[in-house]
């Protein structure tokens, strides 16, 4: 099957504390911490958004695959914040990284999954030779409308994966998807901020297509937990992702690496690619990583990998989700509310 030739990634340096949110809407900073398990999040600054976070993880996935850029065939870009309703972020990107006009190239849409199924497209056409390299990118800048407890975790973040055969620095073991309809969460057209459904996106959505997900490449693979050595799954908060990897047999040593929503909030279609990153970044030759992504509306993908000796060759070619999630600067809710345009958006909705 085919394989990740490079990654990169990209997390705007901005934070803002869950202290300074709860501080305006009145709520108890401490509780919220410890019932989502998030300190603070990123935060885009004016002039960043899902194209130009996209572009730059492109541009560090291409340094660690070394290939032409002109070779590459096809390019997806999952987000639920595209800048702009009618014109795709996947030209934009294709463009930037200079890759050939002969291509194939789409923007995908299904909530926080999107950037993992535009590694499952990417795959597909790899592993069929419709293309040499497909470059697949999960990428958002979340929206919460003010006061909602989306707010304390919508976040801002992207990771880029060049797909192909050659030269991989980790394959794919197989991949195994599970989807229903089930309306956890939504934004209509127009509308500048998302509905959900409260403690129904828990259990009939998120924990019904995870343990899914995550069961079922297990029995398709003939493997439990104890057969890998990281695993990640979709963060809208810590407090989900812990739960369901001790469901499913997991220790904290295998699912602590991937957990980046402490730190940086919920990336959405960044999250899982974001935290996959965060585990090839330590990932030892020979070691088995399972990632299980999450999207509303609602479905996941399960994906099983095997690193191999090339990722020391290429690791340090390129920032690490480490460097990234280090280097911030504080704003305070005045200067978030100017960024995120919630000002502007309050008034309008």
């Amino acid at each position: 099957m085919a394989g990740i030739v490079g990654y990169g990634v990209y997390i705007p340096s901005y934070r803002i504390k869950v202290q300074e949110i709860a501080k305006v809407w009145g709520d108890d900073p401490k509780a919220i911490s410890r019932g989502l398990i998030v300190q603070e999040k990123s935060v885009p600054g004016p002039d960043e958004d899902t194209a130009t976070i996209s572009v730059e993880a492109a541009r560090n996935s291409l340094k660690r695959a070394l290939i032409d850029p002109q070779k590459i065939g096809a390019v997806y870009v999952g987000s639920e914040s595209h800048p702009y309703a009618v014109k795709p972020t996947a030209t934009i990107v294709a463009e930037a990284v200079q890759a050939a006009p002969e291509m194939t190239a789409a923007d995908l849409e299904f909530a926080c999954k999107a950037g993992t199924a535009a590694i499952q497209i990417c795959m597909g056409l790899v592993d069929s030779d419709l293309v040499e390299y497909g470059l697949a990118i999960g990428s958002d800048t979340a929206q919460g409308a003010p006061g909602d407890a989306l707010e304390y975790t919508a976040s801002a973040g992207g990771a880029a994966y060049v797909i192909g055969k050659k030269n991989t620095l980790a394959d794919f073991n197989g991949t195994y998807s599970f989807t229903t309809d089930t309306p956890d969460f939504y934004r209509r057209e127009g509308k500048p901020y998302p509905k959900h459904g409260g403690r129904f996106t828990g259990e009939p959505a998120y924990f019904k297509h995870v343990l899914s997900g995550a069961k079922g490449l297990f029995d398709k693979l003939g493997t439990e937990a104890s057969d890998y050595e990281h695993v990640i799954f979709h963060q809208p908060n810590g407090k989900f992702y812990i739960r369901a990897a001790k469901k499913l047999g997991f220790n904290e040593e295998q699912y602590k690496t991937g957990l980046l929503t402490p730190l940086i909030g919920n990336t959405y279609s960044g999250a899982t690619p974001l935290g996959l990153a965060a585990v090839l970044d330590i990932a030892q030759p020979g070691d088995r990583i399972m990632a299980v992504s999450y999207g509303s509306g609602a479905g996941s993908d399960a994906f099983s990998i095997k690193v191999n000796d090339r990722i020391d060759d290429v690791r340090d070619n390129a920032p690490h989700v480490t460097d990234m999630v280090s280097k911030k600067t504080y704003v305070d809710y005045s200067v978030y509310a100017k960024y995120k345009g919630k000002l502007r958006m309050a008034w309008m909705s």
